[in-house]
């Protein structure tokens, strides 16, 4: 993705992670965190619960050969919660996913997202429920995330979705990576520094 790409919405399939507080170190181990890049961590997300749902004779939702090829991921309560290890929507984002459905995001995880163009966007519960349910009864169906209407449905289900105006607004208008666009002007950047008495003349 570049600095300048909108992201008005997202049209997919649905991987469903059921479960409240389910947190970063379950999204992706800390062993992995020693990686100085992001390359390959989409191998390791939900590692131990993959592990541990195969252990015990099921399939975990990232595992589920339904679940091939989806690009939205509905999650439930406080997702994304306990540490701030930015791999977590690294890895979510490079298996596939394109937007994250929930009830409610840890604010850390949350900014984590916007910053590599992943929206994450409210539900009400009994609005997830409603799709979760859905979704189990259609499972190839597609459902539509459209941060322009602020609404998520499939077929003819539909309700409203909420995010952060401003966060919406840098979606819609390619302005969501900060440090991409400081890259981009890098020369005004270098001479709008040197033009300030306290960035200059230190020993």
């Amino acid at each position: 993705m570049t600095a300048s790409q909108e992201i008005s919405g997202v049209v997919g399939r649905v991987v469903s992670v059921p479960g409240d507080d389910v947190d970063t170190d379950r999204i992706i181990p800390a062993r992995y965190l020693r990686a100085i890049t992001f390359d390959g961590m989409e191998a390791h997300v939900f590692e131990d619960d993959r592990r541990a749902a195969s252990t015990a004779g099921g399939v975990h939702p990232f595992d589920d050969p339904r679940s091939k090829g989806a690009s939205v991921l509905l999650v439930r309560r406080n997702f994304g919660c306990g540490s701030s290890r930015e791999h977590a929507p690294q890895a979510i984002q490079r298996w596939g996913i394109l937007a994250i459905v929930g009830e409610s995001f840890s604010d850390i995880f949350f900014g984590n997202s916007a910053v590599i163009g992943l929206p994450c966007v409210t539900a009400a519960a009994a609005d997830i429920g409603q799709l979760a349910t859905y979704l189990e009864q259609h499972p190839s169906a597609d459902i539509r995330v459209d941060l322009a209407s602020m609404t998520c449905g499939s077929g003819d289900l539909r309700f409203a979705v909420s995010m952060p105006a401003a966060v919406r607004d840098a979606f819609l208008f390619g302005a969501w990576d900060t440090t991409g666009m400081l890259l981009d002007r890098f020369d005004e950047v270098r001479a709008l520094a040197a033009s300030l008495p306290y960035m200059t003349g230190f020993r």
